[in-house]
């Protein structure tokens, strides 16, 4: 028991070493001379660095693209030294990234950058989340007239919502097919994100969509979600939401 929690101590000096520029290499790193041994550990600690930028940038294409290489990769940096990995499962790493940008400034841009981290991450998360057969359209058009408002939705586990007051959504989809960071309409714009079957896909949501949406999510009646999406929009359209609902496939069962 004694060994392994020594084991596990020098493990912890490891690792904290790694992601402090300013800490000495450990006494218990070793080569034939002190200066081997900081110029090995100096190299490894280089490349574990790498390796978790490259994780962070194959994670975040889109904010890599809007900011460009050099700021990205020197915000990376610094987010890699702050938030090292707490798994060696390298899949939930990054959760901390939009906030780790939104937390750069006050100015708006840096808000920007954060949505549109939070929506990549949002993708990362739909990609590996469980595999649910989501109800056909017809399970829709079934339900009782009279009984639609009273209906509770379960909502796919890869869905997920992001609000935003920049046409993050526009963006994105620009990027993905290779054009410049523009927008026809720069404003406010809200994405649903989810992999009902095999793609990951990112829609955006008409007004009062996100309202509508996450009070379903929630647990709320199909009646109060539609008095949710209301309120959030004076232009809330009710078959454009149940379209987008119905259409993306997102819904699993009735509750």
């Amino acid at each position: 028991m004694q060994k392994w929690a020594g084991q596990a101590r020098m493990q912890a000096s490891f690792a904290a070493s790694i992601f402090n520029l300013s800490a000495a290499v450990p006494a218990f790193v070793r080569a034939s001379t002190r200066r081997r041994a900081e110029s090995g550990f100096a190299i490894y600690r280089n490349n574990v660095s790498a390796g978790l930028m490259n994780f962070i940038a194959s994670r975040f294409p889109i904010v890599r693209a809007v900011v460009g290489d050099e700021s990205f990769f020197d915000r990376g940096r610094q987010f890699v030294l702050a938030y090292p990995p707490r798994s060696p499962v390298l899949l939930s790493y990054g959760g901390a990234f939009p906030g780790f940008i939104r937390d750069l400034g006050a100015a708006a841009y840096f808000k920007y950058v954060a949505d549109i981290a939070e929506l990549e991450l949002a993708r990362a998360r739909a990609y590996h989340a469980a595999d649910v057969l989501p109800i056909t359209p017809d399970a829709f058009a079934a339900v009782p007239f009279e009984r639609f408002g009273e209906l509770r939705v379960r909502l796919h586990p890869s869905a997920s919502l992001v609000s935003s007051r920049f046409p993050i959504v526009s963006v994105w989809h620009s990027s993905e097919m290779g054009a410049q960071e523009t927008a026809r309409s720069w404003g406010r714009e809200s994405a649903l994100i989810a992999r009902p079957e095999l793609e990951v896909e990112v829609w955006k949501l008409p007004p009062g969509g996100f309202a509508f949406l996450m009070s379903l999510a929630k647990g709320l009646t199909m009646a109060e979600a539609i008095a949710e999406g209301l309120r959030e929009s004076n232009d809330f359209d009710l078959p454009a939401n149940l379209s987008m609902l119905i259409g993306a496939r997102i819904v699993v069962e009735f509750i």
